[in-house]
């Protein structure tokens, strides 16, 4: 007789109760440091927009994140932890992805996380090698 295997669905992957390996259980939450690197580089609402106030930037990339983060789609975006609707964050991915949000940022933490190489005073630079690849014959006619 086989026992069937209990099915997860995403308050197996929400659970607030530990951290594991340093990294939080949640890790489409972001912080206060990262928020600020974002911020910036986010396109400005539009005064005149037509309709209700737009929903906060942050929570967009937060609710963005979790759909990554979990592989759900966005009519599965649970409104428990505070998300709304998925049409409404799909819609500002779309509107990120055009404004080159994501290029900048990736570039950005990619110069924030590479150091740049110094320079020591009085070193010489490296002498050229030479080549070891083969070389062409000698014409003999």
């Amino acid at each position: 007789m086989r026992v069937p295997l209990p099915q997860r669905d995403w308050r197996d992957r929400c659970d607030d109760s530990a951290v594991r390996d340093g990294v939080s259980v949640r890790p489409w939450i972001v912080d206060d440091a990262l928020w600020a690197l974002i911020e910036p580089l986010l396109p400005p609402w539009p005064q005149k927009a037509p309709g209700p106030k737009p929903v906060d930037d942050r929570l967009c990339l937060q609710s963005i994140l979790y759909v990554l983060y979990n592989d759900v789609s966005w009519q599965l975006l649970p409104l428990e932890p505070g998300f709304g609707s998925g049409r409404t964050y799909s819609r500002r991915l779309g509107r990120w992805h055009e404004g080159g949000v994501f290029e900048k940022l990736h570039r950005l933490l990619l110069a924030e996380r590479l150091p740049r190489p110094r320079e020591k005073k009085g070193v010489r630079p490296p002498a050229r090698r030479r080549s070891t690849a083969g070389r062409r014959a000698v014409n003999t006619t």
